[in-house]
């Protein structure tokens, strides 16, 4: 069955397709315009009370919240495709814990730079010059973390990747592309050679296109 997956154009959404790519699962994406309001349409909030995206509708199942749905595929389709997981309970755990890493200290920065870079003007307010730096000095203290663990090992949650490395995908494609931030990665030996590794993968070159 293929999966539906509404709002591809955005990077919380190709969180979840990097995700379907690894796992080998066929899905076909509906865009969702969230700059017309079209997130805001009666038929799209039946699907998404919240109108964000993305939404996944597998058959008669519908799912919201993009670290929700890579759980729930990386679960389900365990022996199918890449194992984004681990092998024991240990590894994860510490898939879980990195994966919390990113959505709380690495995500709250990265969207506020998305934000107010890349889409304010569009979204019809003026960019925070402060928050832009704020958010930047407080990246740059989460990705000194990230330096000090993938020195220790290839990826986050170990030798393998996984979820955790994954779900950094999408806006850090953003980081380092049109927000013209790269120096961020390349000033951090092993976060450099990480994000090389990582978003070398046809997973995400395939989906990068979308």
């Amino acid at each position: 069955m293929v999966v539906k997956v509404y709002g591809p154009h955005y990077a919380s959404t190709k969180r979840v397709l990097v995700c379907l790519a690894e796992k080998g699962i066929e899905f076909e994406t509906l865009p969702v315009d969230l700059i017309k309001g079209e997130n805001r349409n009666p038929e799209f909030l039946e699907l998404q009370p919240f109108g964000s995206v993305p939404v996944i509708q597998d058959g008669d199942y519908t799912l919201y919240e993009s670290r929700a749905i890579i759980r729930y595929y990386a679960e389900k389709h365990k022996s199918q495709g890449t194992d984004l997981l681990g092998e024991s309970i240990e590894e994860r755990g510490r898939v879980e814990q990195w994966l919390e890493v990113e959505a709380q200290n690495y995500h709250p920065q990265i969207y506020n730079l998305t934000l107010h870079i890349l889409f304010a003007t569009a979204l019809g307010f003026a960019p925070d010059e402060k928050l832009i730096r704020e958010s930047e000095e407080k990246l740059a203290k989460v990705l000194d973390i990230y330096e000090e663990r993938l020195s220790r090992s290839k990826y986050l949650a170990g030798d393998f990747f996984s979820l955790a490395d994954l779900s950094h995908l999408p806006f850090t494609q953003y980081l380092v592309g049109p927000m013209k931030k790269e120096f961020m990665i390349r000033s951090r030996k092993h976060v450099s050679a990480w994000w090389d590794d990582i978003s070398s993968r046809p997973s995400w070159k395939k989906v990068s296109l979308l």
